[in-house]
Protein backbone atom coordinates (compact mmCIF):
# COMPACT_ATOMS: atom_id res chain seq x y z
CA UNK A 1 0.00 0.00 0.00
CA UNK A 2 1.78 3.16 -1.57
CA UNK A 3 -0.62 5.62 -1.56
CA UNK A 4 -0.62 8.13 1.31
CA UNK A 5 -4.15 8.56 1.20
CA UNK A 6 -5.04 4.59 1.02
CA UNK A 7 -2.45 4.66 4.38
CA UNK A 8 -4.50 7.32 5.90
CA UNK A 9 -7.70 5.74 5.23
CA UNK A 10 -6.73 2.29 6.26
CA UNK A 11 -5.20 4.12 9.34
CA UNK A 12 -9.28 6.16 9.55
CA UNK A 13 -10.88 3.00 9.12
CA UNK A 14 -9.26 0.65 12.15
CA UNK A 15 -9.20 3.90 14.23
CA UNK A 16 -12.88 3.77 14.04
CA UNK A 17 -13.35 -0.07 14.41
CA UNK A 18 -11.38 0.21 17.72
CA UNK A 19 -12.74 2.68 18.83
CA UNK A 20 -16.11 1.21 18.32
CA UNK A 21 -15.05 -1.57 19.69
CA UNK A 22 -14.14 -0.37 23.08
CA UNK A 23 -15.99 2.81 23.87
CA UNK A 24 -19.62 1.75 22.66
CA UNK A 25 -21.07 4.82 21.22
CA UNK A 26 -23.41 2.89 19.18
CA UNK A 27 -25.14 1.31 22.29
CA UNK A 28 -26.01 4.22 24.29
CA UNK A 29 -27.88 5.91 20.89
CA UNK A 30 -29.80 2.44 20.01
CA UNK A 31 -30.97 0.60 23.35
CA UNK A 32 -32.60 3.76 24.40
CA UNK A 33 -34.29 3.64 20.73
CA UNK A 34 -34.93 -0.21 21.28
CA UNK A 35 -36.84 0.43 24.98
CA UNK A 36 -38.76 2.90 23.07
CA UNK A 37 -40.04 0.90 20.24
CA UNK A 38 -40.97 -2.07 22.36
CA UNK A 39 -42.67 0.65 24.36
CA UNK A 40 -44.83 1.20 21.47
CA UNK A 41 -45.76 -2.40 20.76
CA UNK A 42 -46.49 -3.14 24.31
CA UNK A 43 -49.00 -0.41 24.37
CA UNK A 44 -50.83 -1.07 21.23
CA UNK A 45 -50.43 -4.96 21.97
CA UNK A 46 -52.52 -4.11 25.38
CA UNK A 47 -55.01 -1.73 23.31
CA UNK A 48 -55.88 -4.22 20.72
CA UNK A 49 -56.49 -7.08 23.81
CA UNK A 50 -58.75 -4.23 24.92
CA UNK A 51 -60.38 -3.77 21.81
CA UNK A 52 -61.09 -7.42 21.32
CA UNK A 53 -62.57 -8.21 24.76
CA UNK A 54 -65.14 -4.96 24.33
CA UNK A 55 -65.65 -6.27 20.63
CA UNK A 56 -66.41 -10.03 22.12
CA UNK A 57 -69.15 -8.66 24.94
CA UNK A 58 -70.80 -6.84 22.27
CA UNK A 59 -70.73 -9.66 19.97
CA UNK A 60 -71.88 -12.35 22.43
CA UNK A 61 -75.63 -10.11 22.89
CA UNK A 62 -78.66 -11.38 21.30
CA UNK A 63 -82.15 -10.89 20.64
CA UNK A 64 -84.67 -13.06 20.86
CA UNK A 65 -88.47 -12.25 19.63
CA UNK A 66 -91.48 -14.69 18.92
CA UNK A 67 -92.34 -13.95 15.36
CA UNK A 68 -95.76 -15.92 14.57
CA UNK A 69 -95.35 -17.74 18.00
CA UNK A 70 -91.96 -19.34 17.09
CA UNK A 71 -89.11 -18.30 18.60
CA UNK A 72 -85.75 -16.71 17.64
CA UNK A 73 -82.69 -15.15 17.79
CA UNK A 74 -80.03 -12.98 16.63
CA UNK A 75 -76.82 -11.24 17.60
CA UNK A 76 -76.19 -8.38 15.71
CA UNK A 77 -73.05 -7.90 17.33
CA UNK A 78 -71.66 -10.33 14.71
CA UNK A 79 -71.69 -8.06 12.43
CA UNK A 80 -67.70 -7.48 14.16
CA UNK A 81 -66.61 -10.45 13.55
CA UNK A 82 -64.30 -9.92 11.17
CA UNK A 83 -63.02 -6.87 12.53
CA UNK A 84 -62.86 -9.11 15.53
CA UNK A 85 -60.37 -11.15 13.68
CA UNK A 86 -58.21 -8.62 12.47
CA UNK A 87 -57.72 -6.98 16.37
CA UNK A 88 -56.52 -10.49 17.30
CA UNK A 89 -54.08 -10.50 14.32
CA UNK A 90 -53.32 -7.54 15.42
CA UNK A 91 -52.77 -8.41 19.09
CA UNK A 92 -49.80 -11.51 18.13
CA UNK A 93 -48.31 -9.11 15.27
CA UNK A 94 -47.72 -6.42 17.94
CA UNK A 95 -46.30 -9.49 20.56
CA UNK A 96 -44.30 -10.79 17.68
CA UNK A 97 -43.11 -7.21 17.33
CA UNK A 98 -42.18 -6.81 21.17
CA UNK A 99 -40.54 -9.38 20.84
CA UNK A 100 -38.60 -8.44 17.80
CA UNK A 101 -37.66 -5.76 19.65
CA UNK A 102 -36.54 -7.37 23.02
CA UNK A 103 -34.11 -9.78 20.67
CA UNK A 104 -32.54 -7.14 18.84
CA UNK A 105 -31.72 -5.75 22.33
CA UNK A 106 -30.23 -9.04 23.03
CA UNK A 107 -28.07 -9.56 20.14
CA UNK A 108 -26.89 -5.55 21.32
CA UNK A 109 -25.43 -7.21 24.28
CA UNK A 110 -24.12 -10.13 22.97
CA UNK A 111 -22.07 -8.28 20.16
CA UNK A 112 -21.12 -5.17 23.00
CA UNK A 113 -19.53 -8.56 24.98
CA UNK A 114 -15.72 -8.07 25.64
CA UNK A 115 -14.43 -10.93 24.07
CA UNK A 116 -16.16 -9.79 20.13
CA UNK A 117 -14.68 -6.57 20.71
CA UNK A 118 -10.84 -8.44 21.79
CA UNK A 119 -11.01 -10.93 19.01
CA UNK A 120 -12.43 -8.52 16.44
CA UNK A 121 -9.66 -5.50 17.54
CA UNK A 122 -6.77 -8.85 16.95
CA UNK A 123 -7.99 -9.72 13.75
CA UNK A 124 -8.35 -6.25 12.84
CA UNK A 125 -4.95 -5.20 12.88
CA UNK A 126 -3.66 -8.12 11.37
CA UNK A 127 -5.90 -7.61 8.60
CA UNK A 128 -4.70 -3.86 8.45
CA UNK A 129 -1.06 -4.51 9.14
CA UNK A 130 -1.09 -6.98 6.24
CA UNK A 131 -2.87 -4.00 3.85
CA UNK A 132 -0.84 -1.93 5.33
CA UNK A 133 2.28 -3.94 3.54
CA UNK A 134 0.46 -3.94 0.36
CA UNK A 135 -0.65 -7.68 0.75
CA UNK A 136 -3.99 -9.66 1.03
CA UNK A 137 -4.35 -10.61 4.29
CA UNK A 138 -5.17 -14.68 4.51
CA UNK A 139 -8.79 -15.26 3.85
CA UNK A 140 -9.53 -16.87 6.97
CA UNK A 141 -8.69 -13.20 8.46
CA UNK A 142 -10.46 -11.15 6.06
CA UNK A 143 -14.12 -13.84 6.44
CA UNK A 144 -13.40 -13.42 10.66
CA UNK A 145 -13.05 -9.94 10.73
CA UNK A 146 -15.90 -9.44 8.49
CA UNK A 147 -18.37 -11.67 10.35
CA UNK A 148 -16.86 -10.15 14.02
CA UNK A 149 -17.64 -6.81 12.41
CA UNK A 150 -21.32 -8.12 11.15
CA UNK A 151 -21.78 -8.80 14.69
CA UNK A 152 -20.21 -6.18 17.06
CA UNK A 153 -22.32 -3.27 15.07
CA UNK A 154 -24.96 -4.60 12.81
CA UNK A 155 -27.41 -4.13 15.01
CA UNK A 156 -26.95 -0.92 16.78
CA UNK A 157 -26.54 0.35 12.94
CA UNK A 158 -29.69 -1.12 12.13
CA UNK A 159 -31.48 0.06 15.08
CA UNK A 160 -30.40 3.84 14.70
CA UNK A 161 -31.38 3.36 11.03
CA UNK A 162 -34.76 2.13 11.64
CA UNK A 163 -35.55 4.73 14.16
CA UNK A 164 -34.69 7.41 12.43
CA UNK A 165 -37.05 6.34 9.21
CA UNK A 166 -39.90 5.75 12.28
CA UNK A 167 -38.86 9.12 13.56
CA UNK A 168 -38.61 10.82 10.02
CA UNK A 169 -41.52 9.18 8.22
CA UNK A 170 -44.22 7.10 10.47
CA UNK A 171 -44.29 8.59 13.89
CA UNK A 172 -47.32 11.10 13.02
CA UNK A 173 -48.73 7.93 11.50
CA UNK A 174 -48.30 5.93 15.12
CA UNK A 175 -49.32 8.85 17.25
CA UNK A 176 -52.25 9.55 15.16
CA UNK A 177 -53.71 5.70 14.75
CA UNK A 178 -53.15 4.86 18.40
CA UNK A 179 -54.79 8.15 19.86
CA UNK A 180 -57.87 7.13 17.30
CA UNK A 181 -57.65 3.48 18.46
CA UNK A 182 -57.81 4.30 22.14
CA UNK A 183 -60.33 6.96 21.10
CA UNK A 184 -62.33 4.24 19.26
CA UNK A 185 -62.00 1.78 22.34
CA UNK A 186 -63.83 4.62 24.50
CA UNK A 187 -66.99 4.49 21.75
CA UNK A 188 -67.27 1.09 21.70
CA UNK A 189 -67.45 0.91 25.59
CA UNK A 190 -70.58 2.91 25.28
CA UNK A 191 -71.81 0.80 22.78
CA UNK A 192 -71.98 -2.52 24.95
CA UNK A 193 -74.37 -3.47 26.76
CA UNK A 194 -73.96 -1.76 30.33
CA UNK A 195 -74.70 -4.47 33.03
CA UNK A 196 -74.21 -4.06 36.51
CA UNK A 197 -72.92 -6.95 38.53
CA UNK A 198 -74.12 -5.39 41.97
CA UNK A 199 -77.38 -5.47 40.82
CA UNK A 200 -78.44 -8.90 42.40
CA UNK A 201 -81.93 -8.60 41.89
CA UNK A 202 -81.94 -8.64 38.62
CA UNK A 203 -80.12 -11.46 36.17
CA UNK A 204 -77.85 -10.81 33.43
CA UNK A 205 -80.29 -11.95 31.29
CA UNK A 206 -83.20 -9.70 32.26
CA UNK A 207 -80.20 -6.44 32.40
CA UNK A 208 -79.51 -7.36 28.42
CA UNK A 209 -83.27 -7.33 27.48
CA UNK A 210 -83.86 -4.10 29.56
CA UNK A 211 -80.50 -2.39 28.08
CA UNK A 212 -81.90 -3.35 24.62
CA UNK A 213 -85.57 -2.26 24.91
CA UNK A 214 -84.10 1.01 25.15
CA UNK A 215 -81.29 0.87 22.12
CA UNK A 216 -82.38 2.38 18.98
CA UNK A 217 -81.35 -0.54 16.96
CA UNK A 218 -80.92 0.96 14.14
CA UNK A 219 -78.78 3.91 14.97
CA UNK A 220 -76.53 1.15 17.08
CA UNK A 221 -75.99 -0.66 13.96
CA UNK A 222 -75.19 2.20 12.05
CA UNK A 223 -72.51 3.82 14.62
CA UNK A 224 -71.23 0.10 15.17
CA UNK A 225 -69.99 0.18 11.45
CA UNK A 226 -69.28 3.61 11.35
CA UNK A 227 -66.43 2.73 14.48
CA UNK A 228 -65.50 -0.69 13.15
CA UNK A 229 -64.21 1.09 9.63
CA UNK A 230 -62.40 3.67 11.44
CA UNK A 231 -61.01 0.99 14.15
CA UNK A 232 -60.12 -1.37 11.28
CA UNK A 233 -58.46 1.77 8.97
CA UNK A 234 -56.23 2.53 11.75
CA UNK A 235 -54.83 -0.86 12.55
CA UNK A 236 -53.95 -1.25 8.96
CA UNK A 237 -51.63 1.94 9.59
CA UNK A 238 -50.54 0.74 12.76
CA UNK A 239 -49.28 -2.80 10.82
CA UNK A 240 -47.72 -1.03 8.46
CA UNK A 241 -45.70 1.20 11.27
CA UNK A 242 -44.34 -1.98 12.87
CA UNK A 243 -43.65 -3.90 10.18
CA UNK A 244 -41.47 -1.70 8.56
CA UNK A 245 -39.91 -0.82 11.71
CA UNK A 246 -39.17 -4.39 13.09
CA UNK A 247 -38.95 -6.33 9.19
CA UNK A 248 -38.82 -4.42 6.15
CA UNK A 249 -36.10 -1.82 7.32
CA UNK A 250 -33.88 -3.64 8.91
CA UNK A 251 -34.09 -6.15 6.55
CA UNK A 252 -32.67 -3.68 4.04
CA UNK A 253 -30.47 -1.90 6.14
CA UNK A 254 -28.96 -5.83 7.11
CA UNK A 255 -28.21 -6.28 3.12
CA UNK A 256 -26.58 -3.14 2.80
CA UNK A 257 -24.18 -3.40 5.43
CA UNK A 258 -23.63 -6.85 4.33
CA UNK A 259 -22.75 -5.87 0.92
CA UNK A 260 -20.75 -2.56 2.23
CA UNK A 261 -19.04 -4.41 4.96
CA UNK A 262 -17.50 -6.93 2.54
CA UNK A 263 -16.56 -4.50 -0.22
CA UNK A 264 -14.02 -3.03 1.78
CA UNK A 265 -12.83 -6.08 4.00
CA UNK A 266 -12.98 -8.89 1.56
CA UNK A 267 -10.68 -8.50 -1.69
CA UNK A 268 -12.60 -8.45 -4.22
CA UNK A 269 -10.90 -11.79 -6.00
CA UNK A 270 -11.91 -13.63 -3.13
CA UNK A 271 -16.01 -11.62 -3.02
CA UNK A 272 -17.83 -14.55 -3.64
Amino acid sequence: MKSGIARVLLLSFLVLVLAGAWYKPLEGIATPQIDAGLNRALISFATARTLNAIISTIQSTELSFQPLGVGTSFAPGQILRPINELIAQFAELMLAASIAFGVMKVLISIGSFWVISLLMSAFALSWGWFRWRGQQAPIWIERLLFVLLFVRFAMPLVTVGSDAVFQRFMQDDYTKSQKAIEGNRGELMTLAPTIDESNAGKGFVEQIKTWWSNVNLVEWLKKLKQVANQVADHIVKLIVVFLMQTLVIPLLLFWALYRGGKAIIVSPSRAT
